[in-house]
């Protein structure tokens, strides 16, 4: 199993715990990075947001490509595993820059390629914001453009979205990058197992992510590509007994007063009993953070994460709070790195 974290650009991930202790700050990011290479990560996840969607609108959000770009400067093994939204980003515009960045990482730059879902961000920053479908339309074309520029001399091409005329692009990146993605929709994933290397997925049990793996290895062998990788997200209790991690987990699920947030939240109040508690913890932690239950003792998280490798999983995309700490414990007791 690899082992990476998402990059906290929005200052923590807990929408229930207003400060957590982690600022949205350069000086910040930095040393999680570089002790994050020493603790033994593989990879970092840093996700592309204007507006915070973890604490507020209004509050602080690190931009993901400069911050990218001054880490690849600083570090000097972890894997970049950059958000990029089609969007918002010309893509033979974003080959050339991501290209630069790769050589300043000496080949560490990945893509997390998303095809939008926020409408609204979209309007304020007056950007394109393409109905589902469309959006995978796009997002197929763009990379082809990116693709052409890396691989290329010169590339030109005529789509729907996108026109280059004898594009060039140098220097090339040290090497190509990785290109993750998700997604659950039959065009999400027709177009991710033709063109990326990678399929990320939203938290979930073991038995309910093997057969999604099983599945995107059928499409892509039928779309005659080489194996592709499978990561998955993940938020990550580790205490000394399970008494403990559930005290903690109770803490960050805990509601006292609603954030203003949860007037948005799908009917957070509707359904039974059990359904609500689902609800909160949903809205608590982002990208169904919990549904993997890595929750418990060492011995436990090393039980559940053995689970999802014989479901064919490679990475772990895990969110943790306060994440230096917290990192750093998981890294000695269930890695057995730091």
């Amino acid at each position: 199993m690899r082992y990476g974290y998402w990059t906290p650009v929005f200052g923590g991930w807990l929408r229930n715990v207003p400060d957590e202790g982690m600022a949205a700050t350069w000086e910040y990011t930095r040393d999680l990075t570089r002790n994050a290479e020493r603790w033994g990560y593989d990879l970092t996840l840093i996700a592309e947001l204007n507006l915070n969607d973890i604490k507020g609108i209004d509050q602080p959000a690190l931009d993901a490509w400069s911050t990218a770009a001054a880490l690849a400067a600083v570090t000097e093994t972890i894997e970049l595993m950059v958000a990029v939204r089609p969007n918002f980003h010309h893509p033979a515009l974003f080959a050339k820059a991501a290209a630069n960045i790769d050589r300043i990482a000496g080949g560490r730059l990945a893509l997390n390629v998303v095809s939008s879902w926020w409408a609204d961000e979209a309007r304020q920053y007056g950007l394109q914001f393409d109905q589902h479908d469309d959006r995978y339309a796009r997002t197929s074309e763009w990379l082809r453009v990116v693709d052409g520029l890396w691989t290329e001399e010169r590339f030109s091409f005529a789509g729907d979205f996108y026109q280059t005329e004898a594009a060039i692009c140098a220097p090339k990146p040290a090497k190509r990058p990785t290109v993750y993605a998700g997604g659950e929709s039959e065009k999400a994933k027709a177009m991710i197992a033709a063109q990326c290397d990678a399929y990320v997925m939203h938290g979930d049990p073991a038995a309910a992510i093997a057969p999604k793996i099983a599945d995107m290895r059928a499409r892509r062998a039928a779309a005659g590509g080489a194996p592709m990788q499978y990561g998955m997200a993940a938020y990550a209790i580790v205490r000394d007994s399970e008494a403990e991690a559930k005290r903690e987990l109770e803490r960050i699920t805990t509601v006292a007063e609603l954030p203003a947030g949860y007037a948005n939240f799908d009917q957070w109040l509707s359904g039974t009993q059990l359904e609500r508690e689902l609800k909160l913890q949903e809205y608590a932690v982002s990208n169904r953070g919990l549904r993997p239950n890595l929750v418990g003792t060492p011995e436990q998280l090393r039980e559940r994460i053995a689970e999802y490798e014989a479901a064919g999983l490679d990475l772990l995309l895990l969110q943790m709070s306060p994440q230096a700490e917290e990192m750093e414990r998981f890294a000695a007791q269930v890695m057995g790195t730091a």
